[in-house]
């Protein structure tokens, strides 16, 4: 399991325990204070992103250092791991209130707010603490001529909307505001995300890969290839002897989005940790 499972969900998935969601620790004052400012705190962060390419650039010594120590930094502050639909489903099992909102990274890159694919989830029926602080972010982050404010959702018709994000190939994540505390779940891809951006192209690890690994079944795969179209990770190969797809479970990060672009049932999810190849690649 991941380091944060053991850290903060005694040994089993982190992201299914009610606790992390709990407005509890929103008492904590840094914590709070973060919240309150994050358009501008996830802006910050992304401005940091910007430097990966020139750490890339440095010598390799250099890079040794400095790549743990951002990683390390981000999991105490923002730090995002990728869930398969079925954990999404788990979590609108027990949180209470479900809104929608501009996503920041493609605020930034498209300069507005019509992108909106990220998701603030509460405990409290109505949002509680957590989402009255959310409402009074900067306006210009969650405001735009296109889009209403923050939308509530009822949870079916959230879930509605991340079905469709599957189809459209879009990998789910959730995230922590100053950890443990998770106040958010994104949909995301290679060309906008920048923390997909950082893990794969920069090396710099800021999400975990999912408990879980894709496998196909090469007596159902036809070979249409349609899983290799949607694979954001690049884990995903074709054999022009066998007209079969394969996955490279070394770099597959176990979001389900190939499954679900499968028509003939040729792919499934294991738990990561059942696979000597891919268990403690995080």
């Amino acid at each position: 399991m991941c380091e944060f499972c053991h850290k903060h969900g005694e040994g089993e998935k982190w992201y299914l325990q009610a606790k992390n969601y709990s407005e509890d620790l929103l008492h904590d004052l840094k914590r709070r204070k973060f919240v309150e400012n994050l358009g501008p705190e996830l802006k910050a962060l992304m401005k940091e992103d910007e430097k990966f390419e020139q750490i890339q650039k440095m010598p390799a010594f250099v890079r040794a250092v400095l790549t743990p120590y951002i990683s390390n930094r981000r999991k105490k502050v923002h730090f995002g791991q990728v869930l398969p639909i079925e954990d999404i489903e788990s979590i609108f099992g027990f949180v209470n209130h479900v809104v929608r909102l501009a996503c920041a990274c493609r605020s930034v890159r498209f300069g507005s707010d019509k992108e909106r694919y990220c998701y603030g989830v509460s405990l409290s029926p109505q949002g509680g603490i957590y989402q009255k602080r959310i409402k009074k972010i900067d306006p210009s982050y969650l405001d735009g001529p296109h889009t209403p404010n923050i939308e509530v959702l009822t949870k079916e018709q959230a879930l509605e909307y991340f079905r469709q994000y599957e189809k459209e190939g879009l990998c789910h994540t959730v995230w922590t505001f100053i950890t443990p505390f998770i106040g958010g779940i994104c949909n995301c891809d290679r060309s906008d995300c920048k923390a997909m951006q950082a893990n794969l192209q920069y090396g710099v690890p800021v999400m975990f890969r999912a408990e879980y690994v894709a496998e196909v079944n090469p007596e159902l795969c036809n070979g249409c290839r349609q899983c290799m179209r949607v694979c954001q990770f690049g884990a995903i190969g074709y054999s022009a002897a066998s007209k079969k797809t394969a996955i490279d479970i070394r770099r597959c990060y176990g979001c389900g989005i190939c499954r679900a672009s499968c028509t003939k049932d040729a792919i499934k999810l294991c738990e990561r940790s059942s696979l000597p190849a891919s268990a403690n690649i995080w």
